[in-house]
């Protein structure tokens, strides 16, 4: 039975569920849930959003993720790497474009899905996935900036250097208590891990910040004097309004949402796979992300994906089943109910704290100075793609880096594809080491050879046809070797096709050796098999030479 589109829920319920696993799962759900508590608070604030909206999402986001998702244990919810693109959404298009993005992307990640991309998806090149997201990490740190410092700003510049310029004019009108707040914040998470993994550094700090901050009325800003209280209850699902002129200009956005979606969740589960031992469902796993951002909207959600961080935590306090992120999003929910009230009261300063440590660990800066080290044009594709998060656009840094990328990878295949021109003189040159050749070195007159290494595509064709060229004069037969040819485009079978026309007027005959499947079907489509004749294809070098020779021999 095909199970690919199969959520690892229902295999896990088909399995047989016990009370052993219900226990491992309630623990790690708990725990995941008190964890996520503080960051999805965090990154809504700094998306531009209000702190209950981050919530919401990973309440609804995270219960429908774990409900369909392709992974046992993926936990999903508001990750760092949305800020950026939701931050730029809502200040240009406000909540309901960024709504209707959301709805957007969901349904893309759906087709994604059922179209089976998922392969595809965790195939984009690895310096891209790290320039841009070491991009995205420069942002977040800098956006936290003024919170961090305490530094009251009535204007943020959008352009990147002049951010630093105003921080660096502001920096005489810091707030030492607010600066306090952000060290100490830093400094517990950073310490909590050596005393106990029970219970989650953030959450520690975040209560202990705040009490600071009550005790010795410290004047700091909260999250309740700058959104004012924090609702403790679920609004009605509200659906967007749907604009023709909106959704055109919210396409852009929405695929880079679809995307990062898709990048993170399956990053994310390849990293659970290597941490359980087990293999996700990508193509699940695209349609469960694309249901959470199509459904978490409509309650005022914001987009969401697997996050690493929380799988990660998921798995060491020893969640099993996608049970662990039910519990998990029913926790977040009943923190939200009962305790949203006090949220009002955490210092703006220490949710800074918590995302620079999480602009940090997102950075994976060693490998972006690993990648330096690699290939020219490797590192040129990490920096093109991290500078343009940085200092132009995210949707324009993940386009221009793939494309980039595209290229690169185009012509690596143009050199590694070699077309070889096998005349009598150079024949013990290049066949002395190939055994099926020692019977038959020499090339009877009127014959030519060339043999394709590599994938025929419209990069080598030029190097095909240049060639053809260097011979002196045409021959009675032209031989084709193509063993080490596994594909061929359009443009190498109109490089074949204008050969054939060529070969026709000169009353050449042209014969193909050594034609794997997917060559072989491309020239059954075009017809070249069959005005040739089956006759003039060969598996073998030595039969299509002796098939020369008796062509040669009757003209």
């Amino acid at each position: 039975m095909n199970t690919e589109f199969e959520p690892k829920l229902v295999t896990v319920l088909k399995e047989g569920y016990n009370f052993d696993l219900l226990r491992k799962d309630l623990w790690a759900g708990i725990i995941v849930g008190i964890v996520a508590l503080p960051l999805s608070i965090a990154f809504a604030i700094a998306s531009g959003v209000k702190p209950e909206q981050g919530l919401i999402t990973a309440v609804i986001a995270g219960l429908l993720i774990s409900a369909f998702s392709g992974s046992r244990v993926q936990i999903g919810g508001p990750t760092g790497a949305f800020i950026v693109i939701v931050f730029g959404i809502v200040q240009k298009y406000g909540y309901d474009g960024l709504c209707l993005a959301t709805v957007m992307a969901g349904v893309m990640l759906i087709i994604m899905g059922f179209a089976k991309m998922g392969d595809v998806i965790k195939f984009i090149p690895y310096p891209v996935t790290i320039g841009f997201t070491s991009g995205i990490a420069v942002i977040i740190f800098t956006s936290q900036v003024p919170d961090f410092l305490g530094i009251h700003l009535s204007h943020m510049p959008e352009k990147y250097w002049e951010k630093w310029m105003v921080f660096a004019q502001n920096m005489p009108h810091l707030s030492p208590y607010a600066l306090a707040i952000s060290v100490v914040t830093i400094l517990i998470i950073v310490f909590w891990r050596n005393i106990t993994d029970r219970l989650p550094g953030p959450l520690i700090a975040i209560v202990a910040t705040t009490a600071m901050v009550h005790i010795f009325h410290w004047p700091v800003e909260t999250i309740g004097s700058r959104f004012g209280n924090v609702p403790h209850s679920f609004p009605a699902p509200h659906v967007p309004h749907l604009d023709w002129g909106l959704i055109i200009k919210m396409s852009p956005a929405a695929l880079t949402i679809a995307l990062l979606a898709g990048i993170e969740s399956l990053l994310s589960a390849v990293v659970a796979d290597g941490m359980t031992g087990r293999r996700h469902r990508s193509n699940m796993e695209l349609i469960a992300q694309g249901i959470a951002n199509l459904v978490s909207p409509l309650f005022g959600g914001i987009p969401a994906t697997g996050a690493i961080a929380r799988t990660a935590t998921n798995i060491k306090n020893g969640g099993l089943t996608p049970i662990s992120g039910i519990v998990h999003a029913v926790t977040v929910m009943i923190l939200f109910i009962f305790l949203g009230q006090w949220a009002a009261l955490i210092p703006m300063a220490s949710l800074a704290g918590i995302l620079v440590l999480v602009a940090y660990n997102m950075g994976e800066w060693s490998l972006f100075g690993r990648l330096f080290h690699s290939t020219k044009s490797d590192a040129l594709v990490l920096l093109t793609t991290f500078l343009l998060t940085v200092l132009v656009d995210l949707t324009v840094a993940i386009e221009v880096g793939i494309v980039l990328a595209a290229f690169l990878f185009m012509k690596r295949m143009i050199e590694v594809t070699q077309v070889n021109y096998l005349n009598q003189g150079s024949a013990s040159d290049e066949w002395i080491l190939d055994p099926e050749m020692m019977d038959a070195i020499n090339i009877p007159p009127g014959v030519e050879i060339f043999e394709i290494n590599g994938p025929f595509f419209f990069g080598a064709a030029d190097k095909f046809r240049d060639t053809l060229n260097q011979m002196k004069a045409r021959p009675k037969a032209l031989i084709l070797r193509m063993r080490f040819v596994p594909a061929m485009d359009a443009t190498g079978l109109n490089a074949l096709e204008d050969l054939l026309r060529k070969a026709k007027k000169d009353k050449m005959e042209v014969i193909f050796t050594g034609v794997h499947a997917q060559p072989l079907k491309v020239m059954k489509e075009a017809g070249i098999v069959e005005m040739l004749g089956e006759n003039h294809f060969f598996w073998d070098i030595k039969t299509s030479i002796a098939f020369a020779k008796k062509i040669t021999a009757e003209n």
